[in-house]
């Protein structure tokens, strides 16, 4: 059954239809979706079929597979991942939410959550109320993945209609939330002394650390 392309507006997401995909990712659905940089795919972190189902698409071992949670806001971090020091913290308050993924020490909770001992985890809070809305809707965060372009020069999709298309077979529900970039976000490395960017993406942490 073909996937459902679903318009949604990030200003003033509409209710029925956040609550119709939070039910789609309860039952075990893969949802692509909008964020504040590229379009995103994920699932209900605590349904176990669909993260291997999210594995499989991206060709990958559960074991292998490097986290990333959307949640909702600060709060919802403290319930994954250990006590994060108040200079970290200051500087997640300021670029939260925004273009970053935050690599922190993963608690107790994940590995029970995944069945794989995961020692860290990397945690998003996008500057995007549609993803945000359906993880508080959901009341946990989903596990996020990006996706990848076959095209090694137009490296991330950015039409939802043509991810649409591409998807369409493969995913439950495809979210237009408008036209997408293809800056993913910028992974910074906070498990160490000092903060160590992974990958430059769309966010400057040198602004707020």
């Amino acid at each position: 059954m073909p996937a459902e392309l679903i318009k949604l507006y990030q200003e003033n997401p509409e209710r029925n239809k956040i609550e119709h995909i939070v039910n789609v990712l309860k039952n075990g659905g893969i949802v692509i979706y909008p964020t504040d940089t590229i379009y995103g795919i994920g699932c209900d972190l605590f349904n176990k079929k669909a993260i291997d189902k999210l594995c499989w698409l991206k060709g990958i071992r559960p074991k292998d597979f490097n986290l990333s949670f959307i949640c909702y806001d600060l709060s919802d971090i403290s319930n994954y991942v250990k006590r994060i020091d108040t200079p970290t913290f200051k500087v997640l308050k300021k670029a939260l939410p925004g273009p970053f993924t935050f690599i922190l020490e993963s608690n107790s909770n994940v590995p029970k959550i995944l069945n794989v001992n995961k020692k860290t985890v990397g945690i998003r809070i996008p500057d995007n109320n549609i993803p945000r809305m359906i993880v508080n809707i959901l009341g946990n965060p989903i596990v996020t993945s990006s996706i990848k372009h076959d095209d090694d020069v137009l490296e991330y999709n950015t039409d939802p209609e043509v991810i649409f298309e591409e998807f369409k077979n493969q995913v439950d529900i495809v979210i237009d939330g408008g036209p997408g970039g293809n800056i993913p976000s910028t992974v910074v490395d906070c498990t160490q002394e000092e903060f160590v960017v992974l990958r430059e993406g769309l966010g400057d942490i040198h602004e707020y650390a």
